[in-house]
């Protein structure tokens, strides 16, 4: 372990291979471990965009309170559903618990299925700041070449659109036409980058148009310098990363069965209630500490798999319908799982091996979740225990490609280029 570095341990996968079970595993072993290493208890934070928000544990996936076994989870139940939460704001909550852990000689295991939340957390410099004062905005002059000539061909009430951009995103509900004249600017200023996001998501479109004005280059550009370029070699922890792997026929299966239960544990009831209240509550809610926090109710946790694919059943509650929500659902949750292991492998695998160039600080390790049951010991608990006291004693730690066939086969896999 780096002298410089202080440790955590992360956990990623797929949607249905047990991380939660295995962070609280990790955490009670140290807390009840004789380890002579300066980490003697653990604690959970949340990585799982959708599980920020209160209420909602069966659209959610989120383990049980009782099943906790007495080990904090942080970041987790804590934002209105309406309320939005991204990437850089968990960074800086997550930065903020983390510094707080390591002074009482706490150990953070961060477990979500939100992968390139963790990868930012373990890699700085990867996102695109908004300074709270307002930047300095380059001249049309600078900007580059590309976006120069797009910007002659803007209407003028485009272009005095983008000369007063709002201060705040409007939204979609309220007043459409003016969200589709911002994501309108945005497709002709950046193609690439509106294609990303639909006209209603006015706080991402928003953002794209301010990061036009205060770099003078398009988003997508930026994006291409930062893939092109090597990836940032200096992480911000020694980080011990877990991932949870299943083959794909087994995990299909599992996911299937997890869609029926959450239907018979209440998936609908809290479809309805996401529903009714996207239908009565205002744009804006104020919180108990009295601050207004403006609300978006196509956003958040309104884009966890099952409220979309049921809503359609709920105006029309037919059993035909009900079984078509039920295989879109599972659909859904099929293909969510092969981005979650697309993003793993084309984006965090080869940011940890750029980082381990000059010294090794993220140690990355699969352990094979395709069979639960009584092969979870031996497949992934036993290794991953041993491996984490190991991590901590500053001892040798295994080859990554030993711990099993699955292990080597799917990391000798070479990442696509998905630029």
């Amino acid at each position: 372990m780096s002298a410089a570095l202080r440790p955590i341990i992360t956990i990623c996968g797929t949607t249905g291979v047990g991380k939660s079970k295995l962070a609280i595993e990790l955490a009670l072993h140290l807390n009840q471990s004789s380890n002579k290493s300066l980490w003697r208890r653990a604690k959970i934070i949340n990585a799982d965009s959708m599980q920020v928000y209160k209420g909602l544990d069966v659209i959610t996936n989120k383990v049980p309170v009782g099943e906790r076994q007495g080990i904090p989870h942080l970041l987790m139940d804590f934002k209105q559903p309406g309320e939005q939460y991204v990437v850089g704001e968990w960074v800086e909550d997550t930065l903020k618990l983390i510094d707080q852990m390591h002074k009482n000689g706490e150990l953070p295991i961060i477990v979500g299925g939100t992968s390139y939340w963790i990868q930012h957390l373990i890699f700085p410099n990867r996102l695109v700041s908004k300074e709270v004062d307002g930047p300095r905005q380059p001249p049309k002059e600078s900007w580059s070449q590309d976006l120069q000539k797009s910007v002659l061909i803007l209407p003028p009430e485009l272009l005095s659109l983008l000369e007063n951009l709002p201060t705040e995103a409007p939204s979609a509900k309220v007043d459409p036409d003016e969200a589709f004249r911002l994501h309108q600017l945005l497709s002709i200023l950046d193609p690439a980058i509106s294609e990303r996001w639909h006209w209603k998501d006015t706080r991402k479109v928003l953002r794209n148009l301010e990061i036009i004005k205060e770099s003078g280059k398009r988003p997508s550009e930026i994006i291409l310098e930062q893939s092109r370029a090597t990836l940032d070699s200096n992480p911000r922890f020694c980080t011990l990363c877990f991932w949870l792997y299943s083959e794909p026929l087994e995990l299909g299966g599992r996911l299937d069965s997890r869609v029926d239960d959450m239907i018979s544990q209440g998936l609908l009831d809290e479809v309805k209630c996401l529903r009714q209240l996207a239908d009565d509550k205002p744009p804006n809610t104020l919180t108990e500490e009295t601050d207004l926090i403006k609300m978006d109710y196509t956003l958040g946790v309104y884009q966890a798999i099952g409220y979309k694919e049921f809503c359609g059943y709920l105006d029309t509650p037919t059993e035909s319908a009900f079984k078509e929500a039920v295989l879109r659902m599972k659909l859904s949750t099929r293909q969510y799982a092969k981005r979650q292991i697309s993003w793993i492998r084309n984006k965090l695998i080869p940011a940890v091996e750029a980082a381990s160039t000059f010294e090794k600080t993220v140690h990355m390790y699969l352990l094979d979740a395709t069979v639960l049951g009584d092969d979870w010991e031996r497949n992934v608990q036993v290794p991953a225990t041993q491996i984490q006291d190991a991590f901590l004693s500053e001892q040798e730690l295994p080859n990554p490609n030993s711990l099993s066939d699955t292990a080597a086969k799917v990391l000798s896999v070479a990442p696509k280029d998905v630029r």
